[in-house]
């Protein structure tokens, strides 16, 4: 609608390259949020983001001149003017995977469990770059003459004075629903680290694909009857869908969720450490050494009293007389003589 939001002397500030900001800020501050809440790193998500979004730039410019190279090689004055507009959103989001790969390996961080707390704030980045697409008037959709119709009256890129599909608005509002789910899949149904990011994947690319039809802008290149976006999105659809598959037959995400679920170690040696203080606080009270002092000597008074009564039963019991001994042996000789 209106990209020039600002202007003061000679900065202007654009809606686009606002809302860009917010996004990307965004993205920073509840990815760094959440990695506290999963027990993570979040001094680490500050290199994260900044690897991702050089790198996602970066190949999201490239990818923009492969569409336009046709006419990049029949006019080469256009490289210039497209180092300041023109991106391709699928380069920014393959560009920031590889950034985030690299930045994991470099850093040795478990790589699935930072791809799957990224690529959720991702989908809340894009959320806020789609309102800049349509304050620009970029991306926009085909001409329709139905309800939800909008016009633009003041864009260098958008037709204006044409009604057209709000494309912008609808993968705005799709970018946000998919910040929430998988945020929800996370904390509700996650069971293997990379579920997320899977997911991110499969639902991105399908939402994206279907879009694709109602958009107004051919710029944005074509492979045969599908736009770039399009071709590019059934291959990223698969790789979620096999991402998925693999994911679930590995081995079980641990629980890192430090504030929400303790372990039994520390619960045990919590409840270890409060039995020595109490037992501490006990024998420091006045009387408390003679109390103990006292039960000592009551329990050894009691052991000696149990063995002097067993040493007095055993000196209880009969001894055999020794006249009976000796008239025994008596009766022996009688019969002894008789025998012989």
């Amino acid at each position: 609608m209106y990209n020039d939001l600002l202007t003061i002397g000679p900065l202007t500030i654009h809606g686009y390259g606002l809302m860009t900001a917010i996004g990307i800020i965004a993205a920073y501050f509840s990815a760094e949020y959440r990695a506290k809440k999963k027990g993570l790193q979040p001094e680490r998500i500050f290199g994260l983001v900044v690897c991702c979004v050089v790198l996602g730039y970066l190949c999201s410019k490239l990818l923009y001149i492969v569409t336009i190279l046709p006419d990049l090689i029949a006019n080469p004055d256009i490289f210039l003017s497209s180092l300041a507009d023109g991106w391709v959103v699928y380069g920014g989001i393959l560009g920031g995977i590889l950034g985030g790969w690299l930045y994991c390996r470099w850093k040795k961080l478990e790589t699935w469990k930072y791809f799957d707390l990224g690529l959720a704030s991702v989908a809340l980045a894009q959320g806020f770059g789609r309102i800049g697409c349509f304050l620009a008037g970029c991306c926009y959709g085909a001409e329709t003459s139905g309800p939800l119709a909008i016009v633009f009256t003041n864009s260098h890129y958008a037709p204006n004075g044409v009604p057209l599909v709000p494309t912008q608005l609808i993968s705005s509002a799709l970018d946000f629903l998919l910040f929430f789910f998988l945020i929800l899949y996370d904390r509700k149904w996650k069971k293997r680290d990379g579920e997320v990011t899977a997911w991110y994947l499969i639902l991105y690319s399908a939402g994206r694909f279907i879009l694709e039809f109602w958009r107004g802008d051919a710029i944005r290149g074509a492979v045969g009857p599908l736009s770039t976006s399009q071709f590019i999105g059934i291959f990223t659809f698969l790789a979620g869908i096999i991402l998925l598959a693999l994911r679930r037959k590995s081995s079980p995400a641990p629980e890192t969720d430090a504030e929400e679920k303790p372990t039994e170690t520390g619960e045990t040696k919590a409840a270890e450490e409060s039995a020595e203080t109490e037992e501490t606080e006990a024998a420091k009270e006045p009387g408390g050494t003679e109390e103990v002092v006292t039960e000592k000597a009551a329990d050894e008074s009691a052991g000696a009293e149990e063995s002097g009564t067993e040493k007095a039963a055993e000196a209880a019991e009969p001894e055999e007389p020794e006249g009976n001994a000796d008239m025994e042996t008596a009766e022996q000789d009688k019969d002894a003589e008789k025998t012989v």
